[in-house]
């Protein structure tokens, strides 16, 4: 069984939906199934491994901290990416690309003790692949991708409302 149908299996369906949407993105971008899997396996198993990581203590005070601030941070990008996609003419890629280079340091800091390299690096793929300038682009200003982003922004909407992100 795969890790994408394994996770499926322990996620609610509207988390479900942005994972499937999130990937027919990449795989339309990167014109690649085979980079769209690896792209979504490693979002998969870095909040696996987070989470394991936050349910079992192994954070200290300062990391514990940091949670908070990234939890914080990421919300507040994906209320930012629901408005710019929503809003006409409010699209700011270089304030968006900042915002998940920043979450992505939060979270580099989170896990630098309990990490290997190759986790570390995972995470900068993930983090990287969604900063890129030209995907940022498509999803904000390309017609091929709405089917797809649509329902992410939809999702992410009913998740804030939710409390579940």
């Amino acid at each position: 069984m795969s890790s994408k149908k394994i996770a499926m299996s322990f996620i609610d369906e509207t988390t479900g939906r942005v994972l499937d949407n999130t990937h027919k993105v990449l795989k339309t971008f990167k014109d690649s199934k085979k980079d769209a899997d690896k792209i979504l396996k490693y979002i998969i198993k870095s909040v696996i491994k987070l989470g394991i990581m936050y349910k079992n203590d192994q954070f200290n005070r300062e990391e514990l901290n940091l949670v908070e601030q990234f939890k914080q941070k990421f919300h507040s990008l994906a209320m930012t990416f629901v408005s710019f996609y929503e809003v006409d003419f409010t699209y700011d890629k270089n304030f968006l690309r900042k915002n998940i280079e920043d979450c992505r340091q939060l979270l580099q800091t989170i896990i630098e003790r309990h990490s290997t390299d190759k986790t570390k690096g995972r995470v900068d793929l993930v983090f990287q692949t969604f900063c890129e300038p030209d995907l940022l682009d498509a999803i904000f200003t390309d017609e091929t991708y709405k089917p797809f982003v649509e329902p992410i922004i939809q999702d992410l909407g009913t998740l804030m409302d939710e409390n579940k992100f």
